[in-house]
């Protein structure tokens, strides 16, 4: 071992401890935040909820995204609820459970956080400024670096900013290249705990996947980079991928669809203007496939999401593909990723910021698909009005996909938008929407 690893190793040592002792410095009344996903730290996490269930710990304001298993069972369990305020800046189903749970109580303990993701860094360091952050990390390397591995997202800004900073060293996490790594300097204490990292389970595929992701396949070229979220649509759009040449990813959500286009060696970033040859990403999800295949992988490259889903540095990549969903969508072509029945369902998530970045790349393409119909088939997914919030800006949307077709939005009037978008609905709710729209007129 060298001099230096020999150092490395011994500042490792000085800030090893429990679990228990590393989050004694976190303060109630105080700003919390943890790591996304897969880099949501079990042991710290359960530490801390130990505080709270033992009255040694209040008033802990909580920032988090995308609460998975290890928050569910300790910062958000229900006998903890009484000592803490949650601020997610996307629901999970364990938010909307304990919203549903809370309804009708005296004290909110639970409130959406609105951010577009590439603004969640500087929300979380310029306007919020964090007192503690806990996170899971890859163990130390010889030159002294932990990796953030699965989650860059807003935790590499944030971890630098907070007060107090701890990580969980797991074995399991997989060491990732770009902005992801952290040294041992930067780091206030040290805990290890090899617990499996969180998987994500896959969406059964519905009946018209096949249909839309054939669709969408067919407005990819050959040397586009590619963005898409995450089910059944998406993974139906990288099976008819299969023979597209040259690809790249630049991408907010790495999952397991884009790895095996990048086995099969559609994905190569040959064409790429940007990190040519890699593939760009700021969170990755999904099975343990995909953290393997990622593991000390030096194509890989992690960015904050300030960077990564920056529009500005999304459209330096010419035909850049960007393909989400929606929860609905109305006449005027204003979309809906968010909300059911006037309540706060996901959150806003990154979509806009690709859809506005793939939009402006020369060659670019924003795709938003989604099904024609929800629940069964009783209910429109194309609406006359929205009834939620606007995660889209009518102005903002570009290609529409259901299983009956293709539209282009760009450069339509409000008549022959509404009509387009008509055209994509179930036949069975047509005639409701034409009147709808000619009640007001757009038609």
């Amino acid at each position: 071992m060298s001099e230096s690893e020999n150092q490395y190793q011994t500042i490792y040592q000085k800030k090893l401890t429990t679990a228990a002792k590393a989050v004694e410095q976190v303060k109630s009344g105080s700003n919390f935040c943890f790591g996304m996903g897969a880099g949501q730290p079990p042991a710290l996490l359960q530490a801390v909820a130990d505080r709270l269930r033992a009255g040694d710990l209040k008033d802990l304001k909580v920032y988090y995204k995308i609460a998975m298993e290890h928050a569910a069972k300790t910062i958000m369990a229900e006998d903890v609820l009484h000592a803490v305020e949650l601020c997610p800046l996307f629901l999970s189903a364990f938010d909307r459970q304990i919203i549903k749970a809370q309804q009708g109580k005296d004290r909110k303990i639970l409130s959406y956080v609105p951010a577009y993701f590439y603004q969640i860094p500087r929300f979380l360091t310029e306007f919020n400024q964090m007192d503690s952050f806990v996170i899971t990390v890859s163990p130390m390397d010889k030159a002294g670096y932990f990796s953030l591995g699965t989650n860059n997202d807003y935790s590499s800004t944030v971890l630098r900013s907070a007060r107090w900073k701890v990580v969980e060293v797991n074995k399991n996490m997989p060491r990732v290249f770009g902005q992801s790594l952290v040294h041992v300097s930067e780091i206030d204490a040290i805990v290890e705990n090899d617990a499996p990292l969180l998987e994500l389970a896959q969406h059964g595929a519905q009946p018209e996947d096949d249909a839309i992701g054939k669709m969408v396949s067919d407005m990819i070229p050959d040397g586009a980079t590619i963005q898409m979220g995450i089910g059944g649509i998406p993974n139906a759009v990288a099976r008819y991928l299969a023979d597209r040449k040259d690809l790249g990813i630049h991408t907010e959500l790495l999952c397991d669809g884009m790895i095996d286009l990048i086995k099969k060696g559609v994905v190569n970033g040959r064409k790429k203007n940007l990190h040519k040859f890699k593939t760009v990403f700021t969170l990755a999800l999904g099975s343990q496939s995909l953290y393997d295949f990622i593991n000390d992988n030096p194509s890989m490259e992690s960015y904050p999401s300030d960077y990564c889903n920056l529009p500005s540095v999304i459209a330096a990549n010419d035909n850049m593909i960007s393909v989400n969903s929606a929860i609905d969508i109305d006449l005027y072509g204003q979309v809906n990723a968010e909300g059911i029945n006037h309540h706060e369902f996901s959150g806003t998530g990154g979509a806009l910021d690709f859809m506005r970045g793939a939009f402006d790349s020369k060659g670019g393409k924003s795709i938003l698909a989604l099904y024609s119909t929800a629940k069964q088939g009783a209910i429109s997914r194309i609406v006359p009005r929205l009834e939620n919030n606007v995660t889209d800006p009518r102005m903002d949307t570009h290609y529409v996909v259901t299983e009956y077709g293709v539209t282009n939005l760009k450069g339509k009037s409000t008549k022959e938008r509404a009509l387009a978008l008509i055209e994509l609905a179930h036949p069975k709710f047509r005639e409701e929407l034409i009147a709808k729209a000619k009640e007001t007129t757009l038609i």
